[in-house]
């Protein structure tokens, strides 16, 4: 993929931090750190006759990161959704590196069918590469801290994102993770229409994961664009049927009056971002769902990563304003 074919140590744009100091209650703002982009090129994509650094990572990725303060972050693993972009989610993984993450973003593909075997396993390559590659592609004063380790994934990246923790990669993980988000995830066409491997097993709290795991859901996911094509998040394959399978601790938020797809870029260039635009129901804008999304990562994140659950309780009793009407709020303590 073209665009992805930079320079390995490129940094390519700095999101400046909020303008007013952080609390609690700022998830949903720019955080304290300005939040640095590096494209990354895959090793198997450079030419023969290039002499790549031994440490280059299995696939391309897009690493966000905190770029003006020394320190040791926490890392989000963040898996693109189907015939999507990594690039697509750039304001949305920098919202979130701006609070203090390292999210690294890979390429997992840019053609695939509807076998998500390969993906799956792709992304545990890229988790048991980053021990060895990640530090050296970030500046000296920014500590990946590979102890506090989560994954997380949009659409069919959340149904990998699952796959993986699950165990269901070819590829067995040298890095356990801790915590697991779903962002809007969607297993295949339809119940009983699962692209393999299937995850959904359909008993209630059947998934034996050992970690505290995030789903959001849109609430328009389910609802067809037009008659020509699916819901881009059907009922039976969807956020509901993922949660309705989590253990505790579990937590679920439906954005009522949002879409699939609201929380990518506001510009997704080339054919396939105008795509974007097109294939699944949307919100009126882009921008409060991904505010939204981002801000929730973070507040769980903060909880099940560096124990302050101060935001993350506040969603839950209703005390934070959202930039989002929401549908649905659930825990499972």
């Amino acid at each position: 993929m073209e665009e992805d074919r930079q320079d390995v140590r490129s940094e390519i744009n700095i999101m400046p931090p909020s303008s007013f100091p952080t609390t609690a209650s700022d998830v949903f703002e720019m955080g304290k750190y300005k939040a640095a982009l590096r494209r990354v090129e895959a090793s198997a994509t450079l030419p023969a006759a290039a002499c790549a650094p031994a440490d280059l990572p299995p696939k391309a990725l897009l690493i966000a990161f905190p770029a003006d303060a020394p320190g040791e972050f926490p890392v989000l693993v963040f898996l693109h959704g189907y015939l999507l972009y990594n690039s697509f989610y750039t304001q949305l993984i920098q919202h979130v590196s701006s609070h203090g993450f390292v999210v690294v973003a890979p390429q997992l593909y840019t053609v695939a069918g509807p076998d998500t075997t390969d993906e799956i396993n792709s992304a545990a390559a890229t988790t048991n590469w980053l021990p060895r590659g990640l530090a050296g592609l970030l500046p000296p004063q920014v500590r990946p801290n590979l102890a506090k380790l989560a994954v997380a994934g949009h659409s069919r990246g959340g149904k990998a994102a699952f796959a993986l923790a699950l165990g269901k990669s070819p590829t067995p993980l040298a890095l356990p993770f801790s915590a697991l988000l779903g962002i809007d995830p969607v297993d295949g066409m339809d119940k009983g229409k699962q692209t393999p491997p299937p995850v959904l097993t359909y008993v209630p709290r059947s998934f034996d994961l050992g970690m505290p795991v995030l789903v959001v859901g849109s609430g328009l996911g389910e609802v067809r664009k037009n008659p020509l094509f699916p819901a881009c998040a059907p009922k039976g394959v969807n956020h509901a049927d993922f949660f309705a399978e989590c253990r505790p601790p579990a937590c679920y938020f439906v954005a009522e009056k949002y879409g699939h797809l609201d929380m990518l870029d506001d510009e997704t260039a080339g054919l396939r971002g105008k795509a974007t635009y097109c294939l699944c129901k949307n919100g009126r804008a882009r921008e409060p769902m991904r505010r939204f999304v981002a801000g929730v990562v973070v507040a769980f994140l903060r909880a099940h990563l560096e124990g302050d659950d101060s935001s993350l309780m506040g969603l839950r009793d209703g005390r934070e304003a959202t930039p989002v009407e929401l549908q649905k709020v659930e825990f499972l303590p």
